[in-house]
């Protein structure tokens, strides 16, 4: 059984359409990035399994179970990298400690004891897994962009979600901040096995992580009504050494230059 599972799925917003025929299952422990121009529909299809907006047509599963009753909805995690997403009162440490009582707790958010020491523990191992630990003490006002995305993962991970969500995390950085977040990323996804599901406008950076790599494209279009048509899922490839090491050869021409041209610094 897949664990997530778009079958025949549209977004329309009245005669535009954004996704179209959109079928796709992914399995547990996957990391699957999604590619495609801006404007493609990337950002959607992650709203849509947030439950944030509601599919035209077509049904959306996780584990077997329709989205709006499934339990896995609540192990849905989708970060914000921002100061006013934390608590600015509180440092770092206390940020992520507070976040985990009050996933915990019932009562004010508030643990004792023997369950506050292991919350204690897991911040502990959050922050050195996440390369956190010199910036414990520091409030998020004092964060770069790039402490605060870690923190945001960190925060996203330490609750022990089942399915990541990321939407074009590292557009932002410079190429060896991104190298060092994809570090990161790629440590956690093999030390919790968690499902992710990110998307990118870099082909590059979708061929560094993925174990697949998903293309939105629009294949019909017609520039007298370009809203008629969606995107799709037009490729969907399993990614190992070779491919990754071949990235213009594994899609065609057309995607590859229409990615290319608005990629970051480009």
């Amino acid at each position: 059984m897949s664990f997530i599972d778009f079958r025949n799925v549209w977004l329309e917003y009245g005669d535009s359409v954004v996704l179209e025929k959109l079928s796709l299952r992914i399995g547990r422990g996957e990391f699957c990035v999604v590619v495609g121009a801006q404007g493609c529909g990337k950002s959607s299809l992650l709203r849509l399994l947030l439950g944030r907006i509601p599919a035209s047509r077509g049904r959306i599963l996780l584990d077997g179970v329709a989205l709006e009753s499934s339990p896995v909805k609540r192990g849905l995690v989708y970060p914000a990298d921002t100061p006013d997403a934390l608590y600015p009162h509180l440092n770092l440490r206390d940020n992520l400690l507070l976040g985990l009582e009050l996933q915990r707790s019932r009562w004010f958010g508030r643990l004792f004891g023997a369950s506050r020491e292991r919350q204690h523990e897991k911040v502990e191992a959050m922050v050195d897994l996440t390369g956190l630990r010199a910036l414990m003490h520091k409030m998020p006002a004092q964060l770069s962009p790039v402490s605060l995305q870690r923190l945001a993962i960190a925060q996203s991970l330490i609750v022990q979600p089942q399915i990541l969500l990321l939407d074009d995390p590292f557009h932002r950085f410079d190429v060896g901040a991104r190298k060092d977040l994809h570090a990161m990323l790629l440590d956690l996804w093999k030390r919790t096995g968690i499902t992710v599901l990110m998307t990118t406008r870099d082909l590059s950076e979708g061929f560094a992580l993925g174990t697949r790599l998903l293309a939105l494209d629009k294949p019909s279009f017609d520039p007298r009504q370009p809203t008629i048509y969606g995107s799709r899922l037009t490729y969907d490839i399993q990614l190992n050494r070779s491919r990754r090491a071949a990235v213009p050869d594994v899609l065609p021409a057309d995607l590859v230059e229409k990615l290319v041209r608005r990629a970051p610094g480009a």
